[in-house]
């Protein structure tokens, strides 16, 4: 099929896609082999000296968008966005395969291994709509093993669409597609740093092995040494990532890591996707970095806000960026862009999720700073007796040697790094250090985390200035018994985003707004609001903890606690 004129000149790619050269399709096992030539194509010039980029994220081809495979099909009215800019990108989660011998995926946990195909007119779909370049570095590259993923550059390759973190070794694997628009040349780079589901190979390539570009621990050092190279030559840099936690808004420290190490690295742009949800975008010194740009087409509509990111880059990097909001449709699956008064709305909203992710809001801004996680244990001494003197007082059910004092580093809902204290039981003082551990790993942020003895031990108080507390000598409330909170053995996280519901009441008051949130696992949510099954719940749960959302009669959303107080209270 002729593709649109566009204003840039591909260079060159050292990718086994961009090359043309390609694994035979007849066999399971295509041998490794080299690049024998790179392909250029020359149009019309763009505009001197500037480029733009078209960044969107995961696209699947699964139930509702199998429709689209067909001639002259596109992603709808995004696709006039896209083809606006020189380039355009997105992340490819389906594997474009007739292949049926599947990876085993055995580090997935069994009712997660899912193993998606395509055929080849998903290219077709991609380039009528105006997408130049796609991701193919993420969880799902390998459903079908390296012969796949194989077929998968070969079909881009066929279809005049580039595909980028994947090859027959490391080296190809971290090879970037460059293009040359406005007098400039552009580097596009991709790599996967989730979580890996199988052992074979392709799920990571190596130095002689076929697979897919990694970036997670030790791994980042084959990426940062491509950024590196790209930008020696005076390319600018595009990063597009395969990173984050599902279904979390805010960055992950390993995320936090990566985009500062990649700035250092001289990524102008650092965008990803995989979390399902919209995350923040700001700047880390020079690098524009977008932490979350969801699903863009998507075979279904329960994370139905989207929208792509057009950036402008001249010689000395990003000059300007412009958000299209979208929305996911539940009849095709593909995204509609906002319109009217509903599109302010939904710029502002993109742009409020900058905030817990630590980036600067202008260019040259730092990034906050990402220090690694810190807890303390210790006993409560008498000046801190003396200061939990309300919260603690003879006639309560535990004393105080068997309270311990915690102290853990957190993010707040700005993304910053703080430090927070509570008390809870020797029982589970360290379990308590390693749940925070795991929120702070995945950038799960609480608003404020003081004892409640701050507030003059007034639950009340404390809630409404949104303190995140355990320890308080106190009664359930309306009733003669002792609170878990009395024991110590109970947390209460983020009281405004997980209020405790009752018949006629809301505590906090400021919760209200968060009572009708729908706090189904997948659901889109604010920063910092506990939902079902989450890391919050499950990270609790793993120490025999359970969430107080779970109640029938009344739903106390900010409540984690044993099940019964500690033995010998």
């Amino acid at each position: 099929m002729a593709r649109r004129a566009r204003h840039s000149v591909v260079v060159a790619s050292c990718a086994l896609v961009a090359s043309g050269c390609s694994a035979s399709p007849a066999t399971d096992d295509p041998a490794p082999g080299r690049p024998s030539a790179v392909s250029t194509a020359t149009t019309e010039p763009a505009r001197t000296g500037r480029v733009t980029v078209a960044l969107g994220g995961d696209v699947h081809f699964e139930g509702n968008l199998r429709r689209l495979l067909r001639p002259g099909a596109t992603l709808g009215p995004i696709s006039r966005t896209l083809r606006a800019a020189d380039v355009a990108m997105v992340n490819l989660e389906t594997p474009v395969t007739s292949r049926t011998r599947r990876d085993p995926k055995e580090l997935e946990r069994p009712q997660d291994r899912y193993h998606f195909r395509t055929s080849p007119r998903a290219f077709d779909v991609l380039a009528e709509s105006g997408v130049d370049v796609v991701s193919v570095a993420n969880n799902h590259a390998g459903d079908y093993g390296w012969a796949g993923l194989a077929d998968t550059l070969e079909a881009g390759a066929d279809r005049g669409v580039a595909t980028v973190g994947a090859g027959r070794d490391a080296t190809e694997a971290h090879a970037p597609h460059v293009v040359e628009a406005g007098g400039l040349e552009v580097a596009f780079l991709a790599a996967d740093g989730v979580q890996r589901e199988g052992t074979s190979g392709v799920w990571e390539a190596g130095p002689d092995d076929p697979g897919i570009a990694t970036a997670r621990g030790r791994s980042t050092t084959a990426l940062l040494a491509a950024v590196e190279a790209q930008a020696a030559l005076d390319r600018l840099v595009v990063v597009h990532l395969h990173w984050g936690k599902e279904y979390e808004s805010c960055p992950t420290q390993s995320q936090r890591l990566l985009a500062r190490d990649l700035a250092g690295a001289g990524a102008d742009v650092v965008v990803g996707s995989h979390s399902h949800v919209l995350g923040g975008v700001g700047w880390a010194g020079e690098t524009l970095v977008g932490y979350g740009l969801g699903n863009l087409a998507w075979y279904h509509d329960r994370q139905a806000t989207t929208g792509v990111l057009t950036v402008t880059l001249d010689a000395a990097g990003v000059v300007a960026k412009e958000w299209t909001p979208a929305r996911i449709s539940g009849v095709d699956g593909r995204p509609a862009p906002v319109t009217g008064p509903d599109r302010a709305r939904a710029v502002a909203d993109f742009r409020s999720r900058q905030r817990c992710t630590g980036l600067a809001s202008e260019r040259g801004g730092a990034q906050a700073d990402d220090p690694a996680y810190a807890s303390s244990v210790s006993r409560i001494d008498a000046a801190l007796a003396q200061r939990m003197r309300r919260s603690h007082r003879p006639g309560c059910p535990v004393p105080l040697d068997d309270l311990r004092h915690v102290r853990v580093v957190h993010r707040d809902l700005d993304g910053r790094a703080r430090s927070g204290e509570l008390v809870v039981h020797r029982r589970w003082a360290r379990d308590v250090t390693e749940v925070f551990g795991r929120l702070y790993a995945a950038g799960w942020p609480i608003a404020r985390m003081r004892l409640v003895d701050d507030y003059g031990a007034d639950d009340d108080l404390s809630m409404a200035a949104n303190n995140s507390s355990a320890f308080n000598c106190r009664r359930v409330a309306g009733q003669e018994s002792w609170s878990l909170h009395a024991y110590g053995a109970a947390i209460d996280l983020n009281p405004v985003q997980n209020p405790y519901v009752r018949p006629g009441r809301v505590d906090p008051p400021a919760g209200r707004r968060f009572v009708a949130v729908d706090r189904a696992r997948s659901a889109p949510v604010a920063p910092g609001v506990v939902r079902e099954d989450d890391l919050v719940v499950s990270a609790f749960a793993r120490i025999g903890w359970e969430w107080g959302g779970d109640w029938v009669s009344s739903k106390d959303y900010q409540h984690l606690a044993a099940p019964v107080p500690p033995a010998g209270s």
